[in-house]
């Protein structure tokens, strides 16, 4: 849309404040209000705000940014009065000269979606998201004790359809609902799409989860592991290259239905998925997820209906040659979506420019392999903690690349910091299990 069709669309919808929504380096969204009478303003101008105050973003010395909304992501706010309506759009970060600003989240995928684009490709991305709801934000009490796609004991059955219907307000396509295996986990299947306008969609997304958990009084959460004991949640994440309406992912003449582009594109998350952990499990409690006996994938490898591997290739269908995708099972839901698509992105890629073998697909349980028959079989293993994550991540020229010098060395010194402070603190296990005997 054009600045002016949005600002009609808003007067006939009685719209009175936008709300300009961008993303820190960790991906919290960050939002602010203005009238609508301000927005030929923001438009034209741009707002300016203080960037030394969001995490990641700009020295004291530094500080002024600017924000211009993208027109294209206008869109009313479900949970919001309709009467006098609430509308965001999202925005891109801007310096006082007019440059894009290399700390924003946004740009640094825009600029990895650029180098796809010249290669002839555009990236698709069609994630999972799960996620709890509990009685307050202060507990993880549960509101049902109901399993995998369990009918009669979802108690949320309601809110998630308020949620459905409150996303697809907003232009948001979702394939399927559900209850997930945990007692009290859900899970919304969102519709493939372009992977920047997918960045900004898994914002919405955990927004409007929580807002309407709102207003049923409970709390929505999509931190990786908050029940000791239950499957944690997790992103799985769908992705392929099309060239114009061609899937470069499918090959009618190969075994699996996978074209070498594919098979490369494999590879490359192989190859450096140790590295880019880091952004697509960025939290010291994703690796309390990243266990084996949950669902969620521990060794590097690849197949086609074996879920305990990394890297999952849909059966083939016929007739469905633009399903061909890849599934990759390890990013959890609390990630930035802009960072972690970029870094998907950037490793599939290099696995086609550099012409990286894949290896066979590992067809069995994983989990129940031992370390003899893993290692024979050439199967390592991600990183299991945030500092082995951090280790590699501090190595990893792609990662660099990836990111762009400032937002590499910023989430670098964050993650040392948040690993210190978990380190060095005691914990309420500790107190319990330690003090009665020692």
């Amino acid at each position: 849309m054009t600045p002016k069709e949005v600002m009609d669309l808003a007067k006939k919808n009685n719209v009175k404040f936008i709300r300009l929504w961008f993303s820190d380096i960790h991906g919290q969204l960050k939002s602010f209000a203005v009238p609508v009478d301000e927005l030929k303003y923001a438009f034209d101008e741009g707002m300016g705000f203080d960037g030394s105050s969001i995490k990641g973003f700009a020295r004291i010395d530094e500080s002024d940014m600017i924000a211009r909304p993208d027109p294209n992501t206008f869109a009313i706010l479900p949970w919001r009065p309709k009467e006098k309506a609430v509308a965001r759009m999202f925005c891109d970060i801007y310096e006082p000269d007019g440059t894009p600003y290399k700390g924003d989240p946004r740009y640094i995928l825009k600029v990895n979606l650029e180098k796809a684009k010249q290669k002839g490709f555009t990236f698709y991305i069609g994630p999972e998201l799960e996620y709890f709801y509990f009685k307050s934000d202060k507990t993880t009490d549960t509101l049902d004790e109901g399993g995998y796609f369990d009918y009669p004991m979802d108690a949320a059955e309601d809110l998630r359809r308020d949620t459905v219907l409150g996303l697809e307000s907003m232009g948001i396509k979702v394939e399927y609902s559900h209850h997930e295996v945990a007692h009290s986990q859900h899970e919304i299947d969102l519709r493939y799409d372009e992977a920047l306008k997918m960045a900004d969609i898994v914002m919405t997304h955990r927004v409007l989860v929580k807002e309407i958990a709102k207003q049923y009084n409970v709390y929505a959460t999509f931190m990786p592991k908050p029940i000791f004991g239950q499957n944690g949640s997790g992103m799985h994440t769908h992705q392929s290259l099309f060239k114009g309406d061609k899937n470069s992912f499918f090959n009618s003449k190969d075994e699996y239905y996978l074209s070498d582009t594919g098979k490369k594109y494999i590879a490359g998350i192989l190859t450096h998925i140790k590295e880019i952990t880091l952004v697509l499990n960025q939290w010291v409690n994703s690796y309390k997820r990243l266990v084996p006996g949950y669902e969620a994938p521990v060794y590097i490898c690849w197949a086609r209906r074996n879920r305990s591997a990394l890297v999952r290739v849909p059966l083939y269908k016929p007739g469905k040659e633009k399903a061909t995708r890849i599934e990759l099972r390890s990013p959890d839901p609390s990630c930035n979506p802009y960072l972690a698509f970029a870094c998907m992105l950037s490793a599939g890629l290099k696995g086609i420019e550099k012409g990286y073998q894949i290896p066979e697909p590992v067809e069995l349980d994983v989990y129940h392999l031992s370390e003899k028959e893993r290692d024979s079989m050439g199967i390592n293993q991600l990183p299991g903690s945030l500092i082995e994550a951090i280790e590699y991540a501090e190595k990893s020229e792609l990662l660099r690349e990836t990111l762009g010098e400032h937002i590499f060395e910023q989430l670098i010194a964050s993650k040392k910091i948040e690993w210190d402070g978990y380190r060095t603190k005691v914990h309420p296990s500790e107190i319990e299990q330690y003090l009665p005997v020692l």
